[in-house]
């Protein structure tokens, strides 16, 4: 591990990447991306494999919980069929919430152990990477298309754009431009709010754990309670991000696939 603050921050904000600059992958992000959607489908399987129809134990309680409340927002937010769009809600909410709460694990103790194995930079939390949320995000954006061509035809998507908010041809560079605007804003709004939250709060769990580097006892002896506050504060954090990223999803599909003809 690196000796110096900057060095020791600095070494915890460094991928594991293969390839340089733009088309940089990160091996770590993808790594934990497919561990956290691995989790997920494990305890929902495992509930559904177990399912009962009398008393439920409280693992089935609580994942029907779940079910049950994300399929209510989707019914009231969402106005189309919900055979795809409720499991997709389900799938935003699970997985972005696992891959935000590796965060709580201890900010060293995935980097020391990978560095058993040779491996010597490790970010644990994907949801932290720009290009995690990203790519999210985009594929929100192709859903959001997909929607609008689902309900409205091709017509109706260029009337779309084309068209509004001021129906007259006159206006339809202006109307692309604007609406453009819009479109894109979506998933990239999406994608930085995500991103900005999470990244932030992995940057005061490294703030904290640099406390205990300190020469002063006060500064160590401050950084325990400090990392407990914020660790609990952050399972917030953690819940609300995914929950926004779910249900503007949702908001967002909902908006393509509505019919009105405007």
């Amino acid at each position: 591990m690196a000796g110096t603050t900057a060095e020791y921050i600095s070494h915890h904000l460094t991928f594991l990447s293969s390839g340089e600059g733009f088309w940089a992958v990160h091996l770590d992000t993808i790594f934990f991306s497919i561990i956290s959607a691995l989790i997920f489908l494990f305890v929902f399987r495992k509930v559904a494999k177990n399912a009962t129809s009398g008393v439920p134990g409280k693992l089935q309680c609580f994942i029907e919980m779940i079910v049950e409340w994300v399929n209510g927002l989707v019914k009231d937010n969402f106005h189309g069929s919900r055979d795809f769009v409720a499991p997709l809600a389900l799938t935003v909410f699970c997985w972005v919430f696992v891959m935000n709460a590796i965060d709580l694990i201890p900010v060293d103790f995935l980097p020391q152990f990978a560095n058993l194995f040779g491996i010597h930079y490790l970010r644990a939390v994907p949801s932290a990477d720009i290009s995690a949320t990203l790519g999210m995000s985009i594929c929100v954006f192709f859903l959001i298309l997909f929607y609008t061509v689902k309900s409205k035809g091709v017509s109706g998507l260029v009337k779309e754009y084309t068209l509004h908010p001021f129906n007259h041809w006159a206006f339809i560079p202006v109307n692309f431009v604007l609406e453009t605007v819009t479109l894109l804003a979506k998933p990239i709004s999406l994608a930085f709010r995500l991103f900005g939250n999470m990244y932030a709060g992995e940057l005061i769990f490294i703030l904290i754990a640099v406390m205990y580097m300190a020469d002063n006892f006060l500064l160590q002896a401050l950084g325990l309670p400090l990392h407990l506050a914020w660790a609990i504060f952050h399972i917030l954090v953690i819940t609300l991000q995914a929950f926004i990223f779910m249900m503007l999803t949702i908001v967002y599909l909902s908006i393509a696939y509505n019919k009105a003809d405007h």
